[in-house]
């Protein structure tokens, strides 16, 4: 009997679960709020500007998986040399 590998047997069960959290949540004070994606991503976006203004663009790192394909890893590093202006880029197969 034919096996699926790891990440996509758990696909299949994602697939079927009604309880996922499909929203993002945001801290307002202590609790989680539900927020829209548009200001999800705003707010990662005006974190990650302030961190590169304050700190410099090396503060900033990307730690990306071995599980991911090969374009996605690609991606990857283009969004952290491109976007965040850094060459601090690793992934979870070194660790």
């Amino acid at each position: 009997m034919a096996a699926l590998c790891v990440s996509k047997a758990d696909l299949v069960t994602a697939l079927f679960i009604t309880q996922i959290g499909l929203k993002p949540r945001s801290f307002a004070k202590i609790e989680l709020v539900e927020a829209s994606w548009a200001e999800a991503i705003s707010l990662v976006a005006e974190k990650f500007s302030a961190a590169k203004k304050d700190l410099g663009s090396d503060a900033l790192g990307v730690l990306s998986s071995a599980r991911c394909t090969n374009e996605e890893n690609y991606l990857m590093n283009k969004l952290t040399r491109a976007v965040f202006g850094t060459n601090n880029i690793d992934h979870c197969a070194r660790l």
